[in-house]
């Protein structure tokens, strides 16, 4: 499989198969392709459709695979931002915020991660269930905005504001951290908690979190 991933703030990825070559991908994530792509349904077991569900996923995912010759697919974002390649190996999983998934080679799965910390769900920003990519294989994902990564060395930490993390390696840890000093919280108009992350290992922030988009626009909605 090969890729290209063109536009700037609305990208598309749009991947050239070989014959009997896979693609996997959510419900209504392709943009367009040749006629020659055979798209097939498939939840994959009961467990991991509940789990994709849970995730912000569709419990169905589509198979399309080219047939009779090379085959060409797109799969375009939904929110202006990044379209990310990852290449993803076992052992190195990496844990995305919800609905970042959009594509990805088979050898990928899919998966619900569960944050360990009541806190870190309840005032994180991005809620108690984020998604797990693991297996072997490329993996595209969506992001918010533009895109910064950091590498975090054994205990370095980072404060998020919430909704800004986009993805981090599986061993970084994430908790909160509540804002210090009333006159901070109650004047600094960051809101309560940040979110904190300790690595060791490799975080990506999103510049422009869809939740920060959308209180902007309903404040200035009429009758606000």
């Amino acid at each position: 499989m090969q890729y290209e991933i063109k536009g700037d703030q609305l990208p598309v990825v749009v991947c050239t198969l070989q014959p009997g070559e896979s693609m996997i991908t959510e419900r209504g994530a392709m943009s367009w392709m040749t006629s020659n792509m055979r798209m097939e349904t498939q939840a994959g077991g009961v467990g991991k459709a509940l789990g994709r569900m849970f995730s912000g996923e569709s419990m169905f995912q589509n198979k399309y695979t080219a047939e009779g010759g090379a085959g060409l697919i797109a799969f375009a974002s939904s929110f202006p931002g990044e379209i990310r390649a990852l290449n993803i190996q076992p052992g190195q999983n990496i844990i995305c915020q919800k609905s970042a998934f959009l594509a990805a080679e088979p050898g990928v799965e899919l998966s619900v991660h569960f944050k360990k910390k009541l806190g870190a769900g309840f005032f994180g920003g991005e809620g108690f269930i984020m998604q797990k990519l693991s297996g072997s294989g490329m993996a595209f994902v969506e992001i918010d905005g533009s895109l910064v990564e950091y590498q975090l060395e054994a205990g370095q930490t980072m404060l998020l504001d919430t909704g800004y993390l986009a993805m981090m390696e599986e061993t970084v840890q994430m908790d909160i951290e509540m804002v210090h000093g009333m006159k901070n919280i109650f004047l600094g108009g960051e809101g309560l908690f940040n979110t904190k992350v300790t690595g060791p290992g490799r975080v990506w922030i999103q510049t422009m979190p869809l939740s920060a988009v959308a209180g902007i626009i309903g404040a200035r909605l009429p009758g606000r």
